[in-house]
C-alpha cells in the first residue's frame, strides 16, 4: 500500500521540477487539503530534451530582435508604440509554454539565458560601432542611429522582461499547482495580465526617453497601448499557445 494514499497533500508542497524530471507529491499531514483528482495532478517534464533548448533559443532570438525594433518609434494615427511591438508578445507565449510544460525553475533558467545573450548582443553592437570604418564605408551614421539606442533598450527590456516574465511564470505555475492540468486558459490569461502590466510599465518608463517620448499624456498612451496590445494579442493567441502546449506535452515522455 502506498503511504501517500493515507495522507492528504497540499498543492504548495508539489515541487515544480525534480532532478529526475518528475513532480513528486510530498505528504503534509498538518494541512488537510485534498489532492486534485487522479489524472489531473500537476506534472512537469525534464529539461534534458531538445525541445526545451529550442524554446530557449527562440525566446532569445525574439528578444534580441525586439530590442532592435524597439529603438524606432511607430505611430498608427493616435496610437503610439515601437518597432518591436509585434515581436514581444511571442516571447511571452514561449514563456507560457516553458512554464506550463517544464516548471518555474526551467522558465527562470531560460529567462536568464535569454538576457545573457541579449546583453552579449548589445556588447557586440558597441564594439561594431566603435570599430574604425573603412574610407569607402558611408553607413556609420545609420548604424549608430539604429544600434546606439539599443543599450538603453536592453536595460529597459532586462528589467521589464525579467520582472514581467518571472511574475508570469510564477503565477502560472502557482495556479497549476492548485488546479493541476485543468483550467489552462484561465492560467494563461491571469498570468498574462499580471506579467504584461509589470513588464510594460517598467519597460516604457525607461524606453520612452530613448524613442523621443517626453510628455505625460504620450507616455500614458505608450504604456496603456503597449499593455492592452500585448495582453490582447497573447489572449487571442491563447488557443495557439494551448495547442503548442498540448503538442509539446505529447512529445515529452514525462506526460505519457
Amino acid at each position: 500500500m502506498n503511504p501517500a494514499d493515507h495522507h492528504p497533500v497540499h498543492p504548495a508542497d508539489w515541487p515544480d521540477d525534480r532532478p529526475d524530471g518528475q513532480s513528486v507529491a510530498v505528504p503534509a499531514p498538518d494541512r488537510p487539503v485534498a489532492a486534485p483528482p487522479s489524472g489531473t495532478a500537476a506534472r512537469f517534464a525534464p529539461t534534458g530534451t531538445g525541445l526545451y533548448a529550442v524554446f530557449t533559443a527562440v525566446m532569445a532570438t525574439v528578444l534580441i530582435l525586439s530590442n532592435i525594433g524597439a529603438s524606432k518609434g511607430v505611430t498608427f494615427g493616435p496610437i503610439v508604440t515601437d518597432g518591436g511591438f509585434f515581436l514581444f508578445p511571442l516571447a511571452y507565449i514561449i514563456g507560457d509554454v516553458v512554464s506550463e510544460v517544464y516548471g518555474f525553475r526551467a522558465s527562470r533558467r531560460a529567462i536568464i539565458t535569454t538576457f545573457a545573450l541579449s546583453v552579449f548582443a548589445a556588447g557586440c553592437y558597441w564594439v561594431i560601432i566603435a570599430l574604425p570604418g573603412a574610407e569607402w564605408y558611408d553607413g556609420q551614421d545609420a548604424l549608430v542611429r539604429t544600434l546606439a539606442p539599443v543599450p538603453l533598450i536592453v536595460l529597459a527590456s532586462l528589467l521589464g522582461f525579467l520582472v514581467g516574465q518571472l511574475a508570469n511564470s510564477w503565477l502560472m505555475v502557482r495556479l497549476k499547482r492548485r488546479a493541476g492540468e485543468r483550467q489552462l486558459f484561465g492560467r494563461i490569461a491571469a498570468s498574462t495580465l499580471a506579467g504584461e502590466f509589470l513588464d510594460t510599465l517598467v519597460f516604457c518608463s525607461i524606453a520612452a526617453g530613448v524613442i523621443g517620448i517626453t510628455d505625460v499624456p504620450t507616455f500614458v498612451n505608450y504604456v496603456v497601448v503597449g499593455f492592452v496590445f500585448k495582453s490582447v494579442v497573447e489572449i487571442v493567441l491563447s488557443p495557439v499557445t494551448m495547442w503548442v502546449i498540448g503538442r509539446v506535452k505529447r512529445a515529452e515522455p514525462a506526460y505519457a
